[in-house]
């Protein structure tokens, strides 16, 4: 902590419901939530930095996905200032190269046209400044550059103190629930002794440019310009992918490009790329169409930032003693899949839960537990999808039968429960937990297969790249569609089913491929667990032409 301020200030004392310390993304999210539910509770955000901050060159995080974009458009209500003042985004989009400049001969995989259900690119300095406006006009006590000095938490009845400084004084809350919102400084964190490492090791460098490079611009082939015909690969959030790494180009509002390397720190340590000289020579070796296409002086640097190990636990997120940890203050996963906003989102709700259960006069503990177990296993699962996976991330065939993958184990099973507002619901949860359980064996199985097929085929045939159209697959549309349908229990038990059924299947189709492909590759479990079922009773879920490549390869 800081120094305290002289003694002559004077301290004043405010009695409040809820303390949230942070007044970033989860933190002001999490302030309109809680007066959205209960408009009579007493609130009050502390900001360090002061507000309005600028706009691009702020944050990272600017991708959402669909829960985390459902969280912002529906349940905060947010959708108009989405649509009208943010990037409405064709999806994530991925290009499988390394060393490659000829961007037509990559394996691409993105949608022609928008998926039913939509996300935004969000100009983080630009959202944060309107959610501290929204937060006011709800009767949130916002105060920017308001710097915490000391936290003392009550294990009893009585309430807990926050010291603050703000406006050249020393003041002092009072507050029954303190919600550790800071990001990174993770005060209840370091306070506690939370921090969990975990072994996901990646860095990730990133900066932003006052200017947008069009990539349909960056070939004169005919054929690739019209291949993803009509959506504009700019308005993706583009990966460019290769061994080790990915490397990011999200469009923000406000005309700028954020940019950004995302890397296995054993196969790109950071010292290679901790300058952006050394990030732009980096990009020159690996990615040197990206490298041209940036490389201009017009495009004046906004930032640059760079962090180490970004991945980690935390050993408790929400206690009985009421104070809780949301956001990046408690954990965090990786980018690659935008899921940061999707955390906040479930977080957040569950925080809300427990608040609302406090004031009706309900024991919190036990549910402080289960919450956290669940938010726990979303989180644990979901690193699954990442940990050791980076070596495979430029392989132009199996990567696009990955990201199909994380896809359906994605919309089967997390984004319906946040849609559906039932992550809360205990009895439902039970009844799910076969489907959660069978889901996870199968998602473990799954990422050790591709991760065999991807490392022991190190020199996959760059000729058979291609072009691969989501918005094509039935499948996809129709999943991504259905996690907006409001279902009772029975409709939405059988759906998850269903859903079970086509991941079964997909995974039996993706085994068959990687025995075509090295016939002595391991099942890691795959025969028993599809053993089981009968696989055949789903229709195919892997399009014919799209592998046929990979059949080819074999």
């Amino acid at each position: 902590m800081a120094e305290p301020v002289p003694a002559s200030s004077t301290e004043n004392v405010d009695f409040v419901d809820v303390a949230i310390l942070g007044g970033g993304l989860a933190g002001l999210t999490l302030a309109l939530q809680l007066r959205q539910r209960d408009p009579s509770l007493a609130v009050t955000v502390l900001e360090r930095r002061a507000h309005p901050v600028r706009e691009a060159a702020h944050k990272v995080g600017e991708s959402t996905v669909e829960i985390g974009a459902h969280y912002f458009a529906d349940v905060l209500g947010l959708r108009e200032h989405l649509e009208t003042e943010q990037v409405r985004k064709y999806g994530l989009r991925y290009f499988f190269t390394d060393r490659e400049y000829d961007v037509q001969d990559c394996s691409e995989m993105g949608v022609s046209r928008l998926l039913p259900t939509p996300s935004w690119q969000l100009d983080r300095g630009r959202f944060e400044n309107f959610l501290g406006d929204r937060a006011r006009e709800m009767g949130v006590d916002f105060r920017d550059q308001a710097v915490v000095r000391t936290l003392e938490l009550s294990e009893t009845d009585a309430p807990h103190t926050v010291a603050f400084d703000h406006a050249g004084e020393r003041r002092v809350l009072k507050a029954r629930w303190v919600v550790d919102a800071s990001g990174r400084a993770g005060l209840i964190k370091r306070k506690l002794g939370l921090a969990m490492a975990n072994d996901h090791d990646c860095n990730a460098v990133w900066w932003r440019i006052d200017g947008q490079s069009d990539l349909d611009q960056w070939s004169d082939d005919p054929r690739w310009r019209d291949r993803f015909t009509p959506a504009r690969r700019v308005n993706s959030t583009n990966h460019m992918c290769g061994p080790g790494y990915w490397f990011w180009l999200i469009p923000l509002a406000s005309g700028s490009h954020s940019l950004g390397i995302v890397c296995d720190a054993k196969m790109h340590p950071l010292e290679t790329m901790n300058t952006f000289d050394k990030a732009m020579d980096w990009l020159r070796t690996h990615q040197p169409r990206v490298h041209e296409a940036l490389d201009r002086p017009d495009y004046t640097l906004q930032d640059f930032l760079f962090l180490r190990h970004f991945s980690h636990g935390c050993r408790q997120v929400y206690s009985r003693h009421r104070w809780a940890l949301t956001g990046e203050a408690g954990l965090f996963l990786d980018p690659f899949y935008s899921p940061g906003s999707d955390f906040i989102a479930i977080s957040n709700t569950y925080v809300c839960e427990l608040i609302g259960k406090d004031r009706a006069g309900d024991a919190i503990a036990p549910y402080a537990e289960i919450y956290q177990q669940l938010y726990f296993s979303f989180y644990e699962n979901t690193l699954t999808l990442y940990q050791d996976q980076y070596p495979i991330f430029g392989h132009p065939q199996v990567m696009p039968i990955k990201v199909l993958w994380d896809y359906v184990y994605y919309w089967s099973l997390l984004a319906p429960l946040f849609f559906s507002r039932r992550q809360a619901d205990l009895s439902i949860l039970a009844r799910l937990k076969p489907a959660f359980a069978e889901g996870r064996a199968l998602n473990l199985a799954m990422q050790a297969l591709l991760r065999e097929w991807g490392t022991r085929d190190a020199t996959p045939d760059l000729r058979l790249a291609r072009g691969f159209d989501q918005y094509q697959v039935e499948w996809c549309r129709e999943m991504n569609g259905g996690l907006t349908d409001e279902l009772d229990d029975a409709a939405y038990l059988a759906r998850t089913q269903r859903s079970m059924a086509a991941m079964r299947q997909l995974a039996s189709e993706v085994l068959a491929l990687a025995r075509a492909a090295i016939p002595e590759i391991g099942d890691h479990g795959l025969d028993t667990l599809l053993a089981k079922h009968d696989s055949r009773a789903h229709a195919p879920m892997l399009p014919v032409d799209w592998f046929a490549s990979v059949a080819e390869a074999a």
